[in-house]
């Protein structure tokens, strides 16, 4: 472990171990230390899973939850150790000469070398990345839990910047216990549900305290790679590329919470957020722009636009030019700061109509500027607020709709019948009405893309049409792009056909010619997964990708395959940037759009560090990805080595639906794992299931993966791929595939990080509690096959081996989250025995208690929940 992380890990846990003792009393501390040391040393087999088990079950009942939390805010502060590294890491290769791997500059840097000005300019300017958050209940923590994780960050900041010895330093170490001591006395559980508008409001936080500031830097950093020598001094060659979405507030596929009145909320709740830091921006600017007109005069543009505002607003220009004598550039400014006020305030006699006219008031300043030869004013920092208007606008996120097809199909029955609504259907009416009202206040970028969950047919899309002009008969339905959803298998493979048949709708020709041929389709990767398992979805996905860009090709369309990625890696997640880089040839072309959620949004942009690698990262892999050598490659190994991986695929999905169809594995899942209990965490206002749903069918893919988790099976990231690597009798091929196919080399690496997060002596415990042990043996069996055949094909003699950061992270978390996994199987194992019914309601209460800390604590541990 670096120096300066083992330093930062040593300093947090022993002031958790001073917070502890002061707090509980020196018994707790050695509890928890005594279970510490059992577990390290249960890693190299000096004490026995039977020990440890004696020392858990020694413990009351109020103990052991006690030790789980103490383990949980263990977890949260090594979390926060490693990020602070992982930022002195990017500091450290933060080199204009020599620009880090996977950044922008690098991506310039290649791009120009393959395809020479040019082309890279045309690649630049096409350029999109649109990251869409959503409220998917993934993020384990309370909000207050993650707001005491940043008191303390940012006090562990200020105390290793202060000189050693100093006064600083010594303030700065107090604030840090205190801070601690703040986050171990904080509930870890949240006691009431959460409501759609908390979960706006929590993605709030991280436009507020990262988005925002961020992304005119990372759009600085791609000018200035594109043409150093005049960078700052010249209109920028870098267009604004970011484009934020967001489902929350949006998605009411089986969200009953999510109504009409809600959605109105949700874009005035990001309208307020928006017109806040664009009014902090543009009075922070506009105090700074105290250059004098005799030396820098106004031009003709912008002396109109003040005197016209003169005459407009006598009072308001008479007391801004009090303040700004002869400082024109100033003066209009400081009255786009008012009126960006007045907006936000509704102010509708100074208010601007739309983000359009604030940029032209912005465009009016910066070219005075150039004009009279203070270029380094016009393209810094107003160029900054330039960027910052042209990606959020008044609304700061498009904020996406996505309802069921067979909501709409019901609603669409009634309403062709005539007579009196169902709540439901007036609901939908109501929605489509709301949306109809943001375009009017926000414009249309604002909401217009429409999603279809699980889209059979083209008729599943003209449904939408058609309750949007029921819902506003007089010719006032609002712009739809409606997006067709293909979640399962089969929906993936029907996918051209059902395109097809959308071509015909007259509405969606019309958008197309509105749009210049764009058309947008979304891909699920997590019910493709728990479908037909991790290796077929995954090649059913990149399938599905190269038959629509073929389509789209076909069809003179220009298409944004849009990724429904969950975090955990049997949801899709993993590195974005290799995900990127391993889609089908064609199917990127400059445009990648990714959901992203829950501990996702946090993990990435918590910080502004972070969330700046992430977007190049993404960028950078977007670039590459569109350049012909490395299309080329990916379909030259695709034709070499796909019957190999449909081998693989094949025999993996036989092995999959073995396991998932054995009849009872439904009971037994649930009985193995904390799924039934998942839902008391409050992770999220969505239910875990989809309504009157009874079956593995119907269970949703995020509960479905994070209560595998929890068994530290991890089955969804990696179950039939040792079953499919096995019935390839060449193994040679297969390590050939590894080296030269990203999407087999991603396949494998995920599946290796799954594996890794996996322990095989705690997982039979916990498939112990099934009294099924034919099936416990067919998921151990696989899991050593699997083990044993990627390591194999890697070259590998360990896991990890070839990525040593997450490697160290991973060892580093396992003793201790086999500590809180001991802990959770007490609670399980008394919760699902023969005793359970007769348990009294206080114990009861304590086990269900201990289950959901420990469940909180693995999660932060293994740092992926669903």
């Amino acid at each position: 472990m670096p120096e300066e992380l083992r330093a930062d890990v040593r300093l947090l846990g022993e002031m958790l171990g001073s917070v502890l003792s002061e707090a509980s009393g020196s018994d707790l501390l050695e509890d928890v230390e005594r279970l510490r040391r059992a577990v390290i040393d249960a890693r190299v087999g000096s004490v026995t899973a039977a020990e440890i088990t004696e020392l858990v079950e020694s413990w009351s009942l109020r103990r052991a939850k006690e030790v789980a939390r103490a383990f949980t805010v263990y977890f949260h502060l090594t979390n926060l150790a490693e990020e602070h590294h992982r930022i002195r890491v990017l500091a450290e290769a933060d080199d204009a000469d020599n620009p880090p791997r996977e950044s922008l500059p690098a991506a310039v840097r290649e791009v120009r070398a393959e395809l020479g000005a040019d082309r890279l300019g045309e690649l630049v300017a096409g350029m999109e990345f649109h990251p869409v958050l959503t409220a998917h209940p993934t993020e384990a923590r309370r909000r207050a839990v993650s707001t005491a994780i940043q008191r303390v960050s940012a006090c562990l900041r200020e105390f290793r910047d202060a000189a050693a010895g100093s006064t600083a330093r010594a303030e700065a170490r107090r604030q840090l216990v205190e801070q601690i001591d703040l986050l171990w006395r904080t509930s870890q559980l949240r006691y009431t549900k959460l409501d759609p508008l908390d979960e706006v409001r929590t993605a709030m936080a991280a436009f507020d305290n990262t988005i925002f500031r961020v992304v005119p830097e990372i759009y600085r950093a791609l000018d200035t790679a594109l043409d150093p020598q005049e960078a700052g001094r010249r209109a920028p060659r870098a267009l604004p590329f970011v484009r934020y979405g967001s489902w929350i507030g949006g998605d009411r596929d089986g969200n009953p919470y999510v109504t009409h009145e809600v959605t109105r909320e949700a874009i005035e709740v990001q309208s307020e957020h928006v017109l806040r830091a664009l009014e902090q921006a543009a009075g922070r600017i506009g105090r700074t722009l105290t250059m004098y007109g005799n030396l820098t005069p106004a031009s003709a543009d912008l002396q109109d636009t003040l005197a016209t505002a003169r005459a407009g607003y006598p009072r308001l220009m008479a007391e801004i030019g009090k303040r700004s004598p002869n400082e024109p550039h100033r003066e209009l400014m400081l009255l786009a700061t008012e009126r960006i006020r007045a907006t936000r305030e509704r102010d509708a006699d100074l208010a601007y109509g739309g983000p359009q006219e604030l940029l032209a008031d912005l465009r009016a300043v910066q070219e005075s500027l150039a004009g009279a030869g203070a270029h380094r004013q016009a393209y810094g920092e107003v160029q900054h607020l330039i960027w910052q208007v042209e990606t959020f606008g008044f609304h700061l996120a498009e904020l996406e709709i996505r309802q069921h097809s067979a909501v709409h199909a019901r609603a669409l029955a009634e309403v062709r019948a005539g007579g009196d609504l169902s709540a439901e259907t007036e609901e939908v009416l109501a929605t489509l009405r709301v949306v109809a009202w943001i375009q009017e206040r926000f414009g249309v970028e604002a909401c217009r893309r429409y999603i279809v969950s699980f889209t059979r047919t083209a008729a599943d899309l003209a449904a939408v049409y058609e309750l949007a002009a029921h819902a506003l008969p007089t010719g006032r339905a609002p712009v739809l792009d409606v997006v067709p959803l293909f979640e399962t298998g089969a929906d993936l493979q029907a996918a051209p056909q059902v395109l097809d048949g959308m071509l015909e709708l007259p509405d969606v020709r019309r958008r197309l010619e509105q749009t210049e041929g764009r058309l947008e389709v979304m891909l699920g990767y997590s019910d493709s997964a728990k479908d037909v398992g991790p290796v077929s979805a995954t090649l059913r996905l990149y399938d599905a990708q190269a038959q629509l860009a073929e389509w789209a090709a076909r069809n003179n369309v220009t298409l944004t395959l849009f990724h429904g990625r969950g975090g955990a890696l049997g949801r899709g997640g993993g590195p974005a940037n290799r995900a990127v880089l391993a889609q089908a040839p064609g199917s990127v072309d400059g445009r990648f759009k990714v959901t992203e959620q829950g501990e996702v949004i946090f993990a990435r942009y918590a910080q502004p560090q972070i969330a700046r690698r992430h977007i190049e990262q993404v960028g950078h892999a977007v670039l590459l990805a569109s350049t012909p050598s490395v299309e080329q490659r990916a379909r030259d190994a695709a034709r070499r080595f796909r019957a190999v991986a449909d081998q693989v695929s094949h025999a993996a999905h036989l092995a999959y639906r073995e396991l998932v169809d054995t009849e009872g594995f439904a009971e037994w899942f649930s009985r193995v794992s904390p799924l039934e209990e998942l839902g008391e965490l409050r992770l999220g206002s969505r239910p875990a299931r989809r309504s009157a749903a009874q079956g593995l069918d119907d269970l949703r893919a995020i509960p479905w993966v994070f209560a595998w988790t929890q068994t530290r099976v991890n089955l969804p990231g990696w179950y039939g791929l040792g079953s499919g690597l096995a019935a390839v009798e060449d193994p040679d091929q297969l390590r050939a595939a590894y080296v030269e196919w990203p999407l087999f080399a991603s396949l494998l690496d995920n599946a290796e990080m799954s594996l890794a997060k996996t322990d095989r002596v705690i997982a039979e415990r916990y498939l112990a509690l099934g009294e099924r042990p034919e099936l416990t043996q067919l998921v151990l069996a696989e899991y050593d096959r699997t083990r044993q055949l990627v390591l194999s094909v890697t070259g590998h003699d360990r896991l990890l081996e070839n990525r040593p950061v997450l490697s160290r992270a991973v060892d580093l978390r396992n003793p201790y989250v086999d500590a809180l996994s001991h802990l959770q199987l007490r609670a399980l194992g008394a919760l699902r025995g023969s005793e359970a019914a007769s348990l009294s309601e206080e114990d009861r209460t304590h086990l269900e208690r201990l289950l959901l800390l420990s469940v909180n604590g693995v999660a932060a541990g293994l740092q992926n929940t669903g």
